[in-house]
Order: C-alpha cells, then sequence, then structure tokens
C-alpha cells in the first residue's frame, strides 16, 4: 500500500521489521528498483485467488437467499505518463481540447455483500468491459448471483453465466432491445420471455464454445422514488421461491461495488504508482487489491462482535475500513515475516483494534452522484514523505 516516496517506504518497512525506533538506511530505493523487475505480478493474483477460495470454504459468508451476490463493475485507472506505458495501455483523448490522458481498464468481480475482491484485472483501454467481465466470469460457481448494470447485458454474456451454473440479474435498456421495449410499453410487472441471440451473440457463442439457444428468463418492473422506470432480466424464473417484491432491493445491493472504487482510487491512492515500466503498473494494482481483500477479510471476522457493541447505540456499527486499512499497512509486513504462532497473536490484536474503531451506519442517507469529478493527479516527482 505504497503512497509515499520510494525511499521513504523503504526505510518504513525495514523499521516495521526490525522494531527500529529510528529508521536506518538497510535498502536503496535503487535496488528495489532492480530487484522488483524479477518479481511477477501475477503473485499477488494467485495470492488473492488462495485466500478467496480458503475464505468461501472455511468461513461463513453472507449471502442472500444462498446465492453469493457478485457484482461486476468496471472504471478507468490513469496511469503514469511515460512512453512504454502509454504505448502499451493507451491515451484518452479529452472532448475538451485538454491533452490525451494515459489510461488503463479497470474491472472487478466484487462480493457486495462480503466487501471482497473476487477477481481484478487490469487492461489496456481497448479491451471492452463485456470482454473484461467475460474473464472474470470464468471464476463462477454454482452459488453466485451476478449483479450487472445496464451497460453490460448481451446474449452471449447471459450463455456464458448460465454455462458455469451460475445466475444472473441485470438493468437492461428498453431503448435497445425490442422485446424489451415491448415489455416496457405493456406495463406489466413482470413477464417470462424467450430471448433469441443477435448476430454478434451468435458469432461470440461460438467462439467461447457454448450454445446459442433461445434463452428464457425473467423481466421485471421496478418504479424508483424519482418516478423512473427502471427494467431489470434475471434467470431466476421461479416466482414462488424468488416473489416480485426482492428484485428491487436485490439490484440496490450492488452499490457497494461503487463504493469500493472510492476505497480503490482515494483510500488505498492505486494511481498514485511507484514505478515508471508496464510491470510496476500491474505489480501495485494486484498487489493493493490484495492488500484490501485481506483487510476486509480481517474485519469481515469481527462483523458479529461490532455488531453486539452497537446494541446499546442508536444507530448499527461497522468497521471504519479507511482506519483498518491504516492499520494494516505495517501489519502486512509483518504477516508475512513471522512465525505462524506470532501472525496468530498479531491478527487477534488488529480484530481486537477493528473493535474498538467503528463507525455508524445511518441508513436512508442519499447524496447526488458527481459524475463529472476533478480526478486528483500523482507526480512521481513530488511524493508525499509520509
Amino acid at each position: 500500500m505504497n503512497k509515499s516516496s520510494y525511499q521513504t517506504e523503504l526505510d518504513n518497512f525495514f523499521s516495521v521489521l526490525n522494531h527500529l525506533e529510528v529508521p536506518e538506511r538497510v535498502v536503496y530505493k535503487g535496488s528495489l528498483s532492480k530487484a522488483r523487475n524479477k518479481l511477477k505480478y501475477q503473485a499477488f493474483s494467485e495470492l488473492n485467488d488462495h485466500m478467496n477460495r480458503y475464505y468461501y470454504s472455511h468461513f461463513s459468508a453472507e449471502t442472500w437467499h444462498g446465492f453469493n451476490l457478485m457484482a461486476i463493475d468496471g472504471t478507468t485507472v490513469r496511469v503514469p505518463d511515460e512512453k512504454e506505458i502509454i504505448d502499451h495501455f493507451g491515451v484518452w483523448n479529452s472532448t475538451q481540447g485538454e491533452n490525451p490522458c494515459p489510461k488503463a481498464r479497470g474491472s472487478q468481480m466484487f462480493d457486495v455483500l462480503n466487501k471482497i475482491t473476487v477477481d481484478a484485472i487490469n487492461k489496456p483501454k481497448g479491451e471492452g468491459e463485456r470482454e473484461l467481465a467475460a474473464f472474470h466470469f470464468l471464476n463462477l460457481m454454482p452459488q453466485d448471483l451476478v449483479l450487472m448494470d445496464r451497460g453490460y447485458p448481451a446474449f452471449w454474456l447471459f450463455k456464458l453465466i448460465l454455462s458455469m451454473d451460475a445466475n444472473f440479474c441485470a438493468r437492461i435498456s428498453y431503448k435497445k432491445w425490442k422485446v424489451i421495449r415491448k415489455f416496457y410499453n405493456s406495463g406489466k410487472k413482470e413477464q417470462i420471455i424467450k430471448l433469441d441471440p443477435t448476430a454478434s451473440s451468435v458469432q461470440k457463442c461460438f467462439e467461447m464454445s457454448i450454445d446459442k439457444k433461445p434463452l428464457k428468463v425473467r423481466l421485471i418492473r421496478v418504479e424508483l422514488d424519482t418516478g423512473e422506470t427502471e427494467i431489470l432480466i434475471t434467470s431466476l424464473i421461479d416466482k414462488k421461491i424468488y416473489p416480485l417484491h426482492l428484485f428491487a432491493d436485490l439490484y440496490h445491493l450492488r452499490w457497494p461495488v461503487e463504493e469500493d472504487y472510492k476505497t480503490i482510487k482515494c483510500r488505498l491512492q492505486v494511481e498514485n504508482f511507484s514505478g515508471k515500466t508496464v510491470h510496476s503498473v500491474y505489480q501495485d494494482f494486484h498487489a493493493k487489491i490484495f492488500s484490501k481483500n485481506l483487510s476486509a477479510i480481517i474485519a469481515g471476522t469481527v462483523k458479529e462482535s461490532v455488531q453486539q457493541k452497537s446494541f446499546s447505540c442508536k444507530f448499527e456499527h461497522q468497521v471504519n475500513f479507511s482506519q483498518a486499512l491504516s492499520t494494516m499497512k505495517n501489519s502486512i509486513v509483518l504477516f508475512f515475516n513471522r512465525p505462524k504462532e506470532i501472525v496468530i497473536e498479531l491478527i487477534l490484536k488488529v480484530c481486537s483494534l477493528f473493535i474498538k474503531t467503528t463507525e455508524s451506519i445511518r441508513p436512508g442517507r442519499e447524496y447526488p452522484r458527481k459524475h463529472k469529478v476533478k480526478q486528483k493527479q500523482f507526480h512521481y516527482a513530488y511524493k508525499q514523505n509520509s
């Protein structure tokens, strides 16, 4: 979770590792810069995969009617303005006459109930969001239910999800689909329809070796408080097991994936890269995702304790995740270096601190979404000193 200058972070690392009261110069930044070139960034994504598999096998994950709720969402990640990086990731041209901005396309499959990034991807901007989603879906399990925004629905993606024995619920635009527009104009609250593949979806199904037979899906109308009508499409067609009234709240549950990007960009400062190479961009991205996930999993283990603590409070409480990340920054260093018995003691101490560092959950709070937010830029030559 590097945020400061290379040398400052190095000195802090060895201060934590060696219990130093005053930092000492153990390793110079040039040495680390050379050494990190030998470390594959896939190490961090594989650590993340291993940790997630262990979590779902050994912990009682929170579910919705027996489903793990997996939200898919994409974002853009501003990368360093270096020729090698620009050539690899590409640039986004501004419509307001500003200089082209080098950016990568990020995407994640996020467990919205347990606050875990199950899979994360950082690719050149030429990769489409649906194509990145397809890579996520290869990690789906039968008990997963995928939540998607209206930019994702496609026949071939639905087929891919079902081929993994998973299910989906997505918001869908009635303007681009004739069968959806017909349902929208009918005024019906729900309807089971047959969805036929488009020519492009037939090609995609062929490329991915999945069948192209028509889909039986369920359309659901949701009237929002704003007066807007929202159309959902889902593979959960059993009306007795999954009645109509469940779906408005179900789709709203995807919102934490939006909040998680705020954590990734503002708290972890994922765009504050520590190197000037393509390899370093991938390293930083996946290392921060792993650090965030480890923090979320440990925070999740104290959820019941925090809820019990908040019985006497006006509002229910939750772990203050910003403070949790701050605590974990130095703790992770020790988790990978100390003997198992010491690591267990350290984790228990971290859990105890998490229980004491909480914030109240105030239900019903809503804020208008800001679509045009000026992004903070991180200049490699002007890193903060602490």
